[in-house]
C-alpha cells in the first residue's frame, strides 16, 4: 500500500537512536485538516523460525528482561544486512539451538504492530535438521527446549505467550506443516 494522500507529512523526526531502534514521530495533518503528532519506533527486519524434527517443533526458553519473565518461544532474530530472510533463519536457528536446516521456507512476511513500530518479520518454516554449531550472542541465555509436534500450539499458549510464537505456530499449521 503506498500513502495516502489525505495523510501529508508536516514533520519527521528522529528524537532518539539506539544500538537496537530509533524513535520519534511523524507530524501529519489527518484528512479533517487537523495535524497530529504519531510516534514510533523504527526496528531492523527480524525472522522467526518454526522448525521441526520428526516428532517436535525446537523451541527456545529465555528471561526477557523487559517484561521480567520468562518464555518458550520460537528462534527468532535480526535479520543481518545483506540477508534473506531464509538466510537469517537458517544461520539464527543454528546460532540459538545448534542445528542446521536443510530446507527453509517463508510462510509469511508481514508489518508488526502497525500503530507504533516500523517493524517488518517474516515466518519461517526449517526442516531437515542436522546438528551443527551453536552460538549465542554475548546477550543470550536461553535453553533449548523440544515439544512434541501435537502439543506445541496448546504449549504455547500457556502463559506467558508471545505473539511471535503464536502467529508462527499457526501459520505452520494453517499451511499443514504441523
Amino acid at each position: 500500500m503506498s500513502e495516502s494522500s489525505e495523510w501529508r507529512v508536516i514533520e519527521s523526526a528522529t528524537e532518539y537512536e539506539t544500538g537496537w531502534y530509533d524513535g520519534g514521530y511523524d507530524l501529519v495533518t489527518q484528512p479533517d485538516g487537523g495535524e497530529k503528532r504519531y510516534y514510533w519506533a523504527d526496528l531492523p527486519p527480524a525472522v522467526v523460525v518454526v522448525a521441526r524434527t520428526d516428532t517436535d517443533v525446537l523451541f527456545v526458553e529465555q528471561y526477557r528482561p523487559t517484561i521480567r519473565e520468562t518464555h518458550l518461544e520460537l528462534p527468532a532474530g535480526i535479520v543481518e544486512e545483506g540477508e534473506s530472510y531464509t538466510q537469517a533463519a537458517a544461520r539464527e536457528l543454528e546460532e540459538e539451538t545448534g542445528f542446521r536446516p536443510s530446507s527453509t521456507a517463508v510462510l509469511q512476511e508481514y508489518a508488526v504492530a502497525t500503530g507504533v513500530l516500523r517493524h517488518d518479520r517474516a515466518i519461517v518454516y526449517a526442516e531437515g535438521l542436522e546438528p551443527g554449531e551453536r552460538d549465542l550472542d554475548g546477550n543470550e541465555f536461553l535453553e533449548v527446549r523440544t515439544v512434541p509436534i501435537e502439543e506445541a500450539l496448546e504449549r504455547a499458549r500457556e502463559q506467558p505467550a508471545n505473539d511471535a510464537t503464536i502467529s508462527g505456530l499457526l501459520l505452520a499449521k494453517a499451511d499443514g506443516l504441523l
